[in-house]
């Protein structure tokens, strides 16, 4: 090859990937293109953890992506401590294992930084260090919530915003939400104590760059743009990461013209593949972790997983945002957006079916399908 045919190909445009081949390779990674034979511990981790505001969310996550998962699959290692619940992305708590666990949260510390800044003016006069030290004395002399943080906090800072005093203590310190909360079937407050102190391991030192957890979220969300990465994480300023890997890397281009990296060997399926239809859990990371949603969520159905402040059951058909679900007292009600031919509603009632064998043999349950939203 001549010097000029080298220099034609490495300046040559980069190969546009259109919405339905993201969805193909996003699903592929996520577990959810083909259930999975991994275990519940492996695809936690595989998949950089489960978004947890609710204790059921991450079981029916898993519940859409593994072969012969069970909720105890889950339940049992979150008792045994080998995955935890706590603050990481985007600030929201999420079941990590304990490797991530110690090493994605001092990961997101200067995300957290950010946010208490937003509440400096409740913490006038209020020293963060000893703030940090008082807070882990009391909740490594025994776990406690919320509200009783809070409260042993004020006796030192009684002129203090009481909510920023427990944000600052959940900014500072890296706060695990100890069991029974989270258990399946289980209930219980939200207590805290420290990851070290729970897990019986400090955390690890921040790493000097992100580049890992780049190769990392690429494998389970790619491919992907800075921007991409940037609302997955809840960080800014990741460009120099990606900067420094690309020589690693591979780049396509969305639709928009929007650079995409991605790991060489990294699985991109046919846009043709098959996608079998999911019932996902409020929060699925699956809907979040990008700054372009296109790839899942069509345009014409934007923002209607959410309500305000709640998100809904989401139900892909074709691998996309199709409808919502939910759990009535005697019946699995799917709301789908548009009209589903007697195929797929064949097909969507035949994942139902699997799916509340999977988390409820002990019940009933019909299947019904609510009013088609318009």
């Amino acid at each position: 090859m001549t010097k000029t045919t080298k220099r034609s190909a490495a300046l040559s445009p980069a190969a546009v990937l259109g919405p339905r081949a993201l969805n193909r390779a996003t699903l592929e990674r996520q577990l959810l293109l083909r259930r999975s034979p991994m275990s519940a511990v492996d695809a936690v981790g595989h998949l950089l953890g489960l978004q947890a505001q609710n204790v059921k969310p991450p079981y029916y996550a898993l519940a859409a992506r593994l072969d012969g998962f069970t909720p105890e699959a889950l339940s049992r290692p979150m008792a045994d401590r080998e995955v935890v619940r706590i603050v990481t992305m985007r600030s929201t708590i999420h079941t990590h294992t304990v490797r991530d666990c110690l090493t994605l949260r001092p990961l997101v510390q200067p995300a957290r930084d950010r946010e208490l800044n937003q509440f400096r003016d409740g913490l006038t006069g209020v020293d963060l260090d000893r703030l940090a030290a008082l807070a882990r004395d009391l909740v490594e002399a025994e776990p406690r919530t919320m509200k009783e943080l809070r409260e042993a906090l004020l006796q030192e800072w009684p002129g203090a915003d009481p909510g920023a005093l427990s944000i600052a203590a959940r900014c500072k310190l890296p706060l695990v939400q100890v069991t029974p909360r989270g258990l399946w079937g289980r209930s219980g407050q939200v207590r805290l104590t420290t990851a070290g102190h729970w897990l019986g391991r400090p955390a690890e030192p921040s790493p000097t760059t992100p580049d890992e957890t780049v190769l990392r979220y690429l494998a389970a969300f790619g491919p992907a743009s800075v921007k991409d990465m940037q609302t997955w994480a809840g960080l800014t300023r990741l460009r120099e990461a990606f900067e420094r890997l690309r020589p690693r890397l591979v780049t396509f281009r969305d639709a928009s013209g929007a650079e995409l990296f991605d790991l060489p060997e990294a699985p991109r399926p046919d846009p043709g593949t098959p996608a079998p239809p999911r019932f996902l859990p409020e929060f699925d990371n699956l809907l979040l972790s990008h700054a372009d949603r296109t790839r899942v969520v069509p345009p014409e159905y934007r923002g209607r997983s959410w309500q305000g402040n709640v998100a809904h059951r989401t139900l892909l058909v074709d691998g996309f945002l199709a409808g919502l679900w939910r759990l009535d007292e005697d019946a699995l009600v799917v709301e789908p957006f548009g009209r589903l031919d007697a195929a797929r509603r064949e097909e969507v009632a035949a994942e139902g079916e699997r799916m509340l064998a999977v988390m409820h043999p002990e019940r009933a349950y019909d299947i019904r399908f609510g009013t088609v939203r318009g």
